[in-house]
C-alpha cells in the first residue's frame, strides 16, 4: 500500500469520527447558507479541519484543494477533499453521507479514500493497484444490458433558472424508460463508489465541483469502469459534468444523455 494512502485514510477515519459526534446532537447543529439550497454545518468545517491536520503533519509542502476552506499552496502533489459529501442528507439525519480524498500527482488522480463513517465502509483505490471495499477487492458490475440495470444521479438543486434543469430532465426519461430505476440518493461520492463496487450499473450528474467526483472517479476507473465527461473525453474534473460505468453500459448510458438533452453548460 501507498504510504500516502495509509495517511488519507488516518484522514478520513479522523473525519469521520468527527462527523458522528455532530450527528449525536443535531438539534444543536450551527448551519450557514452557501447559496441557494447549498448548505455547510460546523460538522463539515471540523472535519475538513480534521484532514487537513493529518495531511500536513505528513506532507507539509503538498497543495490542497477543500470544499470549505479552498486552495492552499502550490505544488505538482494537490489532495482534493470534501470532509461531508451529502450535508443535507445529514443535516435531516439521513444516514447517507461520506468523507471523500483524492491525490492528484501532476494532474493525474492517483490516490482515494471514501468513507462512510455510519456504515463503517472504506473504499481506496490506488492508481494501477485496484480498488477495494474494507481491503477486499472490488469490481465494476458485469451487466450487458439494461433490463435489470439501476442507475444514480443528482439533481441540480442551486441553479438560478429553469434552463438547466429543464435540460437535465430530459436525460432521465430514455434512462428510467430502459432500466429497473434510477435512484438519487444524495452523495456523488457514495454514488461513484457504489458503481464500482456493483452496487450501481452506472452514475451521471452536471455541474458537480473537484472534490465531488475525485476520489470517486479513481475508485471506478480501478474497478474496471469508465469514466468521461457528457462529451466522451475527460474534462470531467473542469467541466463538472461526469459519466462513469461499467464498459458496456457506460456507452449506453452516455449515448443516451447525449441525444435526449441539449448541452449542458459547464460550471
Amino acid at each position: 500500500m501507498h504510504p500516502a494512502l495509509n495517511i488519507a485514510i488516518r484522514a478520513a477515519r479522523a473525519a469521520g469520527s468527527s462527523i458522528l459526534r455532530y450527528y449525536n446532537r443535531l438539534d444543536t447543529l450551527t448551519v450557514d447558507i452557501k447559496r441557494q439550497n447549498d448548505f455547510v454545518t460546523e460538522a463539515d468545517q471540523h472535519a475538513e479541519n480534521e484532514i487537513i491536520k493529518v495531511l500536513r503533519r505528513a506532507y507539509p509542502a503538498h497543495a490542497i484543494l477543500a470544499e470549505e476552506s479552498g486552495a492552499h499552496g502550490d505544488s505538482d502533489h494537490c489532495w482534493i477533499i470534501d470532509p461531508l459529501d451529502g450535508t443535507t442528507n445529514f443535516m435531516h439525519g439521513l444516514p447517507h453521507f461520506a468523507v471523500s480524498i483524492g491525490l492528484q500527482i501532476r494532474g493525474h488522480l492517483e490516490l482515494a479514500v471514501i468513507y462512510d463513517p455510519i456504515k463503517q465502509e472504506l473504499f481506496t483505490a490506488e492508481k494501477g493497484g485496484g480498488a477495494r471495499l474494507n481491503d477486499k477487492r472490488i469490481r465494476v458490475g458485469n451487466r450487458h444490458n439494461t433490463e435489470g440495470a439501476l442507475f444514480g444521479t443528482g439533481f441540480p438543486f442551486n441553479t438560478p433558472g429553469a434552463m438547466d434543469f429543464d435540460a437535465y430532465l430530459t436525460t432521465l426519461k430514455p434512462i428510467m424508460a430502459n432500466s429497473a430505476g434510477i435512484r438519487r440518493a444524495g452523495s456523488a461520492a457514495l454514488d461513484l463508489a457504489y458503481v464500482a463496487c456493483a452496487r450501481l450499473d452506472g452514475f451521471w450528474e452536471f455541474k458537480l465541483k473537484p472534490w465531488d467526483m475525485a476520489a470517486g472517479v479513481l475508485l471506478i476507473q480501478e474497478a474496471g469502469g469508465i469514466v468521461t465527461d457528457d462529451n466522451g473525453g475527460e474534462n470531467y474534473l473542469a467541466s463538472g459534468n461526469v459519466v462513469g460505468g461499467n464498459p458496456k453500459l457506460h456507452k449506453w448510458l452516455l449515448e443516451n444523455i447525449q441525444n435526449s438533452r441539449p448541452v449542458i453548460k459547464s460550471k
